[in-house]
C-alpha cells in the first residue's frame, strides 16, 4: 500500500476549472490510479484512472472531453484538470491506487488497496 494524500478542492463556479493533486508516499509510480467521486446517496463513481506508465487512461462518459487526467511519477503524484465544471461535479472527490489494476479495471470496480481521504469539490453560483 501506499499513502495518498489529495489537495485542490474547494468552490467553483459552474463553467470554471480546478485542478485536484493527490500525492503518493513512495512507489507509486508502480500503481495504477484514478480518480473517484462520492456524493451522499449515490454509488461511488470512477472517474478518471491512468495506467503506471500513462500509458493508457480510462475516462468515465460523464467527464470525458472536460477533464484530464496526469502523473508525475517522479514526483509521485496523479492530477485532474477539471474544466467546464458542472454543479453535478460537486462531489467528495478520492484518489486511489492499485498495484495490479489497469485503469478501466480499477474504474469499473473500485478495487483498490490504497485510498485517499478526499477532497470536496463544490461548482454553484
Amino acid at each position: 500500500q501506499v499513502q495518498l494524500v489529495e489537495s485542490g478542492g474547494g468552490l467553483v463556479q459552474p463553467g470554471g476549472s480546478l485542478t485536484l493533486s493527490c500525492v503518493g508516499s513512495d512507489n507509486l509510480g508502480n500503481h495504477a490510479v484514478g480518480w473517484f467521486r462520492k456524493v451522499p446517496g449515490k454509488e461511488r463513481e470512477g472517474v478518471s484512472c491512468i495506467s503506471s506508465s500513462a500509458g493508457s487512461t480510462y475516462y468515465a462518459d460523464t467527464v470525458r472531453g472536460r477533464f484530464t487526467i496526469s502523473r508525475d511519477n517522479a514526483k509521485n503524484t496523479i492530477y485532474l484538470q477539471m474544466n467546464n465544471l458542472k454543479p453535478e461535479d460537486t462531489a467528495v472527490y478520492y484518489c486511489a491506487g492499485d498495484r495490479g489494476s489497469t485503469p478501466h479495471s480499477l474504474c469499473v470496480t473500485s478495487w483498490a488497496d490504497s485510498w485517499g481521504q478526499g477532497t470536496q469539490v463544490t461548482v454553484s453560483a
